[in-house]
């Protein structure tokens, strides 16, 4: 499974290449990373269908994660990504937006990544 990672903090790729390391090993789980709600659509408009989770930040510069949400809604529909939507800042505004959005799951930071491995065994 490919898994798009996007947040504009460049240590969560260190983060996750840690968390994941055996189920990368296993060929189980391909992360990618884009560091921008730009880059990610980069990405996406360039390797369609690849990514089947896509994993986004809130909060960046530039395109917000939300906004990002909605142009994978709108353009990448066939077939559609799983999205969960991270942040820092679990209040009921920007998780009503993403839910409104068509986010999949709604996750806070710190990341619990036991709880996110059992979601992404989960979908896999």
């Amino acid at each position: 499974m490919k898994i798009l990672v996007v947040d504009d903090e460049k240590d969560v790729q260190v983060l996750f290449e840690q968390r994941f390391r055996k189920e990368m090993r296993n060929g189980e789980m391909q992360f990618v990373f884009a560091f921008s709600g730009e880059e990610a659509l980069l990405y996406l408009n360039d390797h369609n269908h690849e990514a089947v989770l896509i994993l986004s930040d809130i909060n960046m510069p530039g395109m917000s994660g939300l906004e990002l949400l909605r142009h994978i809604k709108e353009k990448h529909h066939e077939p559609p990504p799983v999205v969960m939507m991270i942040t820092a800042y679990g209040d009921a505004e920007n998780y009503n937006t993403a839910m409104k959005l068509g986010a999949d799951d709604f996750l806070t930071k710190p990341l619990e990544f036991n709880l996110l491995k059992e979601k992404l065994k989960a979908i896999h």
